[in-house]
């Protein structure tokens, strides 16, 4: 049977991708493309919602599809676990799935599973995420997910060593990890985690060179998981098995990390 798809965002870079790969899976079906002045009634008679949209829209599109009892796939930035943990009850309550991945790249689901992983042998951690001028928010989602991954990996080492964090230019603290955004022309997304500690450090890079290829992949996975989904799910980690499990922790932990009142995401949406 074929799974009929809502797309919202459709008309964007990450919902043209998605678009393409439905179109090439005959298991799927796009049957309503929704933009920034449709209503979300059109969600209606859909199997599954997607959503790459924007983060001021994105946590009306995920109510809208667990009301209607629609299972959701969200590719969109701004899901902090602090956030996605807002929904969570709503999600179990209507017997639902929600996906949330905020990176479909399979290289970069490994990039952040191997700082996890180093995570607890360095005291000091820091990220720097670069991506094009048009991105609306910031931090990225995949920076945000990654500092969260290294806070479970260090339950028992405690969070990391930040100095100075009072100072604005020191970024912004995610679940202790400083995070700082770069918006520029001439990058699609880059992500350096910076492990450091007496004599040494690690640096991780990932970059996405073309994201129709890097995302392609990853798009097909999550749409398979969450077509079936009940719960909530976070990650392309969660969903494929990187053979990398860091301590305190695993891919799929849905507990809400405490960011200081701070949220994940600072969405500056300048429209859709």
């Amino acid at each position: 049977m074929t799974t009929r798809v809502a797309l919202v965002g459709g008309t964007g870079k990450l919902g043209g991708v998605i678009h393409d790969v439905i179109d090439a899976d005959p298991g799927f079906e796009v049957v309503a493309v929704l933009g920034s002045r449709s209503e979300l009634s059109e969600l209606d008679g859909a199997d599954l919602v997607v959503d790459a949209s924007t983060p001021g829209v994105s946590i009306d599109v995920v109510r809208a599809a667990i009301e209607r009892g629609i299972n959701v796939l969200v590719g969109t930035s701004g899901w902090s676990s602090e956030r996605i943990a807002l929904v969570r009850p709503l999600v179990q309550a209507a017997g639902t799935g929600a996906v949330f991945i905020p990176n479909f790249s399979l290289g970069s689901a490994v990039a952040s599973a191997l700082a996890a992983a180093a995570a607890p042998h360095f005291p000091s951690i820091e990220i720097i995420e670069a991506h094009r001028e048009t991105k609306v928010d910031s931090p990225s989602g995949t920076a945000v997910r990654t500092a969260e991954l290294i806070a479970a990996a260090r339950d028992d080492a405690g969070p990391v060593e930040s100095p100075h964090v009072d100072q604005r230019a020191r970024g912004q603290q995610v679940a202790s990890v400083p995070i700082h955004s770069l918006r520029r022309p001439g990058v699609i997304a880059r992500q350096e985690t910076i492990l450091s500690g007496p004599g040494e450090s690690i640096t991780i890079v990932h970059d996405t060179i073309d994201p129709a290829l890097a995302y392609g992949p990853g798009i097909r996975v999550a749409l398979a998981a969450a077509r079936d989904a009940r719960g909530v799910t976070i990650g392309l980690d969660a969903l494929i098995d990187l053979g990398l499990r860091p301590r305190g922790g695993t891919a799929g932990d849905e507990s809400p990390i405490d960011e200081g009142g701070v949220p994940g995401q600072v969405a500056r949406v300048t429209g859709a």
